[in-house]
């Protein structure tokens, strides 16, 4: 009989990673009653790592953080046998602001920093900080000044929250960062490669899903230059070297805070995904996988889940299918990534706010037909 394994990501907006496996498996069992499916919710280090963590087995953990407001929120982690799966849009995401509320020059990621201290303090040797949907720009500052790094202005005072004050920043000190860093594994994982400022850099390419205007991106990114300068003085080249690193400009810069000051190593966040989850094994069981999201798109091709699950089953001389919400590439891209074919949502109900408000019984028909054509 064949084995199926559903590896996909969320369909943001209206299914968890784990409603689209139950949703999928649903489907298939309507065309091969009793059909062995093994289901593994899958994510990229944005929005929904911790869910995927919890999906496979891993425990449920919570911290009272500061939000990116500045308010206390409630964040969760999960973590097992020492490893500890942290998602920073938990304690500083865009999720977290009011409905049309954004902040983009004073958010900060302080909350982010009480919640990998919250890890450390349960005993986690190994970190997975995924980084994505964050409502900030501030470089990390605060997620460093969280974990013991002082940020000061001219006058010796704290510089504010947020990526603004930045601009203020006259001395930088890295010394009382938590020493336990020094002696835990944190890996940075994103999907994000892009440098810290510039064309290319987190205000520029992320600022305006997060508010910022044209002055807002323009002010960032010359007080995040500044924050680097700043930096060099208080531990040479380095700082200047890893700003331009791929991965320093992931969730508003988070990740320049993390390799800087963290000692953070980066890798695509759903390779690292997979390995934590234990993905290796369950694709040697599986004759058939099917992975998939909300959208596949260009972006998908660029270190998205359903990317990564496909490489990885190819690579294990498996086949694979997809699952989405709207497919915008064609055959011979989907083939190019090791995808054989893709049933999208869009085929039955073109109309996307209908589709994403039904995408569960649709999830379930286009799992039929994937059914009557793999099965």
């Amino acid at each position: 009989m064949t084995r199926v394994l559903i590896a996909a990501d969320k369909f943001k907006g209206s299914l968890t990673a784990e409603e689209v496996a139950q949703r999928v498996t649903a489907g298939l069992r309507k065309v091969a009653p009793g059909l062995a499916v093994e289901a593994l919710p899958v994510a990229d280090g944005g929005d929904g790592t911790v869910a995927a963590a919890l999906a496979a087995g891993f425990e449920r953990r919570e911290a009272r953080v500061t939000g990116p407001l500045g308010e206390p929120v409630t964040a969760a982690y999960a973590l097992r046998d020492g490893t500890a799966v942290v998602e920073m849009a938990e304690a500083s995401g865009l999720q977290l602001l009011p409905p049309g509320h954004f902040a983009p020059r004073t958010a900060t990621t302080y909350g982010s920093g009480e919640l990998l201290r919250a890890a450390l303090d349960a005993g986690a040797r190994s970190i997975v900080f995924g980084v994505g949907g964050s409502a900030t720009t501030d470089g990390g500052a605060g997620m460093l000044a969280a974990l013991g790094g002082v940020f000061l202005d001219a006058a010796g005072a704290p510089v504010g929250p947020g990526g603004g004050p930045l601009a203020d920043l006259a001395r930088a000190d890295l010394s009382g960062i938590d020493p336990r860093f020094g002696s835990v594994e944190l890996i940075l994982a994103s999907d994000v490669d892009n440098p810290l400022t510039g064309p290319t850099g987190a205000p520029a390419v992320y600022g305006p899903q997060k508010g910022a205007s044209a002055a807002d991106v323009e002010a960032l990114d010359a007080a995040l230059a500044h924050y680097v300068r700043v930096l060099e003085e208080a531990v040479g080249p380095r700082a200047a070297a890893l700003a331009r690193e791929p991965g320093a400009g992931a969730a508003g810069g988070i990740g320049y805070g993390a390799l800087i000051g963290l000692g953070a190593v980066f890798r695509p966040g759903i390779e690292v995904l997979l390995d934590v989850l234990g993905f290796e094994a369950a694709v040697a069981r599986a004759d058939l996988v099917i992975t998939g999201e909300g959208s596949l798109d260009r972006q998908t091709l660029h270190g998205k889940a359903p990317a990564g699950v496909a490489s990885a089953a190819r690579a294990a001389g498996k086949r694979v299918v997809a699952v989405c919400g709207g497919l915008s590439i064609d055959e011979a891209a989907l083939r190019g990534a090791g995808i054989e074919r893709a049933y999208a949502l869009s085929a039955l109900e073109p109309d996307v706010n209908r589709s994403m408000r039904n995408a569960g019984p649709l999830l379930e028909s286009v799992a039929e037909s994937l059914a009557r054509d793999y099965l």
